[in-house]
């Protein structure tokens, strides 16, 4: 009896650690982002305040901020509020890439992080536009 049940323990940890794996691979630079992370945050599941918070407003077919420069730290959270009048996609070119869905409606909260120092370019997928460049330091 205890091996069946050890069995049935194994192979439910084993399943919940093919759940919890990330499908957040190694960017392809391009092409589909549809494999990339595209959940909106969650308050309530990390507490740990943003380091970087970007406030993002599409109406009317502008954008504010475009082409702006931020600066953020490697593992820190950043934080996309998003308010927009029109529906579209934002993508994150980090390590992993991120992509998020942008709804028209007000409040949207977009939190990710950045795993590796560098530029990262933040987008406006259909309205092609880049909101920002974030550099990423250690």
């Amino acid at each position: 009896m205890r091996a069946h049940v050890a069995a049935v323990v194994l192979v439910a940890l084993v399943g919940t650690a093919g759940c919890a794996s990330s499908d957040n691979g190694g960017g392809n630079g391009g092409g589909d982002h549809a494999n990339h992370q595209n959940q909106p945050s969650s308050s309530s599941s990390q507490p740990q305040a943003p380091g970087l918070v970007i406030d993002i407003a599409v109406s009317g077919g502008n954008v504010t901020p475009t082409n702006a420069q931020f600066q953020a730290n490697v593992g820190k959270p950043i934080e996309l509020r998003v308010n927009s009048d029109v529906a579209d996609e934002l993508h994150v070119h980090s390590n992993p890439e991120h992509t998020f869905p942008v709804e028209a409606k007000q409040g949207q909260t977009f939190t990710f992080t950045a795993d590796v120092p560098g530029s990262v370019d933040v987008e406006l997928h259909h309205l092609h536009r880049t909101v920002a460049t974030i550099q990423v330091r250690q």
